[in-house]
């Protein structure tokens, strides 16, 4: 098979482990720039163009779309699947998982367990917001921040109304949270693929920060599942329509709480924390849907 990920960085950790594992699986990797991506849509149906050429019959793609360019990359996901190519993450799945506050509502329409959430689009309801999730300390997020950027802790109820204030006045779009504090800065990232868990750590962030983002200096160990985590995490997943995930969960005196489903999870953090292969995993996943697919060669080279 031809399989290509669509990533803006050949040197990414999660890029290369993917090109290794669709090559030690005897197939042949493309790395495309989705960014680099045209796309023509006219009665004969729709074509990809990547730097002049034209993208034809590719049998899989792996999108990692950034969250700074969703729309575009999510155009040219949906324009795979246009061309009858088989995607590991569907494009409206990726939109879904992208809206922090659509995500919470399918989340809980789903019957999922969530942290108490809160949202206005009245700059005045400070006080009310605060309330609603049972007061303070609140947890406050931007809802296009990404990697722990635009959260913010509120310990007192003066400093929350003042952050809100302060988002508000930059017509900035935030949720307001419970704090977990039984969590002490750590949380769970869960790995599904194709309904089942297939790895899973434990984040803690370092000494005096409340977040457990990797890329905030957290650190990460293998950590066991209790029933009650692994089929949160996989009912969460479903709820996205997400085959590939990463869930974050925190636990909680009352059970495991779905903090977020990201649909371009990274690979680095649980594969070296878990061990497991979790890019092979991702190709096994592809296989296992090869009856779906249909391709000839390509006029596209790796790169």
């Amino acid at each position: 098979m031809r399989i290509a990920v669509l990533s803006r960085n050949t040197s990414l950790y999660s890029t290369k482990r993917l090109v290794e594992a669709i090559e030690a699986k005897g197939h042949e990797a493309l790395v495309l720039d989705h960014l680099r991506c045209d796309l023509v849509i006219e009665a004969k149906g729709p074509a990809i163009y990547y730097q002049g050429q034209e993208v034809v019959n590719v049998d899989a793609v792996i999108p990692r779309i950034g969250a700074s360019v969703t729309f575009y990359g999510t155009a040219v996901v949906r324009q795979f699947e246009m061309m009858n190519v088989f995607t590991t993450t569907a494009s409206q799945a990726i939109v879904r998982s992208r809206d922090k506050l659509r995500s919470m509502q399918l989340l809980s329409g789903a019957g999922l367990p969530l942290p108490k959430t809160a949202f206005t689009n009245y700059s005045k309801e400070e006080k009310s917001l605060i309330d609603h999730v049972g007061g303070s300390p609140v947890i406050i997020k931007l809802l296009e921040g990404t990697q722990g950027l635009g959260v913010v802790l509120a310990e007192t109820r003066k400093a929350a109304q003042s952050v809100i204030e302060a988002f508000h006045g930059l017509k900035a779009r935030i949720i307001v949270q419970e704090f977990i504090k039984e969590a002490k800065a750590s949380d769970l990232r869960v790995f599904i693929i194709d309904g089942k868990v297939v790895g899973a750590m434990k984040r803690t962030g370092k000494e005096g920060e409340f977040r457990s983002n990797l890329h905030r200096g957290g650190k990460a160990e293998l950590v066991k599942l209790n029933r009650k985590e692994k089929s949160a995490a996989v009912k969460a997943a479903e709820a996205m329509g997400l085959a590939v995930a990463g869930v974050d969960m925190l636990q909680s005196e009352r059970g495991p709480l779905i903090l977020e489903v990201n649909s371009s999870p990274g690979l680095e953090g649980i594969e070296k924390a878990t061990g497991v292969d979790i890019a092979g995993k991702i190709i096994e996943h592809i296989e296992a849907n090869r009856p779906k697919m249909r391709g000839v060669k390509s006029k596209v080279k790796a790169g």
